[in-house]
């Protein structure tokens, strides 16, 4: 069993919200858009850390997290890239694999725009955790807490922190 934190769109912002949340995680999970690597260091000081870059994301986030990552956690086939899109207006970048090889979890960031569904299509749960940092549109911060045992992914929690300062 391994508790996740999952989270997207730091933008080069961390904070002592963040780093509870994710000290009480098994591991934290990146979905892009970084900004500075100072957040991932911090990070990756608290838990083992899984990331991706994302359109912001400069040549040394480049070089340090790919542009997908995709690996099992447990009995579940996950698949982190930033822009995804979401069932039925996936990117064309990502299609043609999702047709051939789906995922069980398929996560993306983004939009910022705190969003899971499930996919009947491809038989899988879609996750975007909203944006965590403060730049961008959305008024509140958004992070994903949930569990996976086995096969199964469990206790989905959506954590929503302050209004942008």
């Amino acid at each position: 069993m391994k508790k996740i934190l999952l989270l997207s769109d730091t933008h080069s912002y961390i904070d002592d919200t963040i780093l509870k949340h994710a000290a009480n995680a098994d591991e934290i999970w990146h979905a892009g858009d970084i900004g500075d690597l100072v957040v991932t260091d911090m990070l990756k000081n608290i838990k083992p850390l899984r990331a991706v870059y994302g359109n912001i994301d400069d040549d040394k986030a480049r070089m340090e997290f790919p542009l997908h990552n995709r690996f099992m956690c447990e009995g579940v086939d996950v698949w982190i890239t930033h822009i995804g899109g979401y069932p039925g207006k996936y990117n064309p970048a990502v299609r043609a694999e999702m047709e051939k090889n789906p995922p069980k979890l398929f996560i993306c960031g983004h939009s910022h725009i705190l969003k899971v569904m499930f996919d009947k299509k491809y038989n899988l749960l879609h996750m975007n955790p909203g944006a965590t940092g403060i730049h961008g549109f959305h008024q509140v911060r958004t992070m994903l807490r949930f569990v996976i045992d086995g096969d199964k992914i469990k206790d989905l929690e959506i954590i929503e922190t302050p209004k942008r300062v």
